[in-house]
């Protein structure tokens, strides 16, 4: 809508990017900020609470009647904000607007079900869980190569050029990539915040070279990759403004977690954003808090496996440090300063190539 009242009403302030992502942000930020009460309170008279499992640390069984699914809110908040004022005849854009889509409703799916039987997170089947995520992952690979003839070539951090034409097995390494971040994404969820202000952190630095690789100019002028991309910023700027409204009721003590519907919508948009920024290596250091979490998770599991040992007290490890006594607000702010650390070296490294 916005965009349209630069096409046809000549305003032009309105067809910059930076200007429509700030008004996305914001517009996202408020809708979050108006809805979420409204969300926590129907939550709370319909006891739409987070069951904790019976293996969580002890100081989680106080979170038993704190109102889950909170993703729904900003998820939906950031796709009206986005539906407002991006190009919707960019084929990328609507490539963002899907996964967000795809993915929100897998997780609405798995959140439903853990609220209808209350018991030991008893959500989807891992299996169903998974096969409707690498679904959703192919169709929206499918989507940009086929649809929106994205480039195939495989870029690496620190080199200019394409290293190869992966053609057809991209979609392999996209389908990898978003449901990776996906789980990912959803594994850090486990603490008050912990997984909102990294992923805020993220989307910010996404929205950054994603404008830059919509960019012909400063693309150039960085030796960096140029694709028609630079709408789906705004979209990432959207969510990271709802994300912020979403934290104001989720930072320590929450009064509302994001579940699934949250978790693995963010995480697989943080790929798609990776995807299309040719950045799916730089995803490791972007996302680097997600992915000690998963490390963390697939050290315990392998070593438990062959030498019937842990190598955590608690995986993923954020459970960890909770059973070495560590305060919980402690172990956030630790995570959020790594990730903050993180982002910085990986914009830093644009630079260099």
């Amino acid at each position: 809508m916005i965009y349209w009242l630069h096409t046809f009403l000549d305003i032009n302030l309105f067809g910059y990017i930076t200007v429509r992502a700030g008004i996305a942000f914001f517009l996202a930020l408020c809708f979050t900020l108006y809805l979420l009460p409204l969300f926590i309170r129907w939550a709370q008279r319909t006891s739409s609470v987070q069951p904790i499992n019976d293996w969580a640390p002890d100081r989680h069984k106080s979170k038993a009647s704190t109102p889950t699914m909170g993703g729904i809110v900003f998820i939906g908040s950031t796709i009206v904000a986005s539906l407002l004022t991006v190009k919707l005849s960019n084929m990328y854009a609507l490539g963002g607007l899907l996964t967000l889509l795809l993915f929100s409703l897998i997780g609405f799916q798995d959140d439903f079900a853990k609220i209808k039987k209350n018991e030991n997170l008893a959500g989807l089947k891992a299996k169903t869980k998974l096969f409707l995520q690498i679904s959703s992952a192919l169709l929206i690979s499918l989507f940009l190569c086929f649809v929106a003839d994205f480039n195939t070539d495989l870029y690496l951090p620190f080199i200019k050029n394409p290293i190869i034409d992966m053609g057809v097995f991209s979609l392999l390494l996209w389908v990898l990539v978003i449901v990776a971040t996906s789980n990912a994404v959803n594994l850090t969820d486990g603490l008050d915040g912990l997984a909102t202000v990294p992923s805020i952190i993220a989307l910010s630095t996404f929205s950054i070279i994603i404008y830059i690789t919509g960019h012909a100019k400063i693309s150039a002028y960085l030796l960096m990759p140029n694709f028609n991309v630079g709408e789906v910023s705004i979209i990432a700027s959207a969510l990271a403004g709802a994300l912020i409204g979403f934290l104001w009721h989720n930072c320590h003590p929450a009064e509302v977690f994001m579940g699934d519907s949250g978790s693995l919508t963010i995480g697989a948009f943080l790929g798609y954003l990776a995807i299309i920024s040719k950045s799916e290596f730089l995803l490791l250091l972007i996302g680097s808090i997600f992915v000690i979490e998963t490390l963390s998770v697939i050290l315990q599991v392998g070593s438990f496996k062959l030498r019937k040992k842990r190598v955590f007290l608690m995986a993923p490890i954020h459970h960890h440090f909770e059973m070495k006594n560590w305060a919980e607000n402690k172990i956030i702010v630790r995570f959020w300063i790594i990730a903050i650390l993180s982002n910085l070296l990986a914009l830093m490294s644009l630079k260099i190539r």
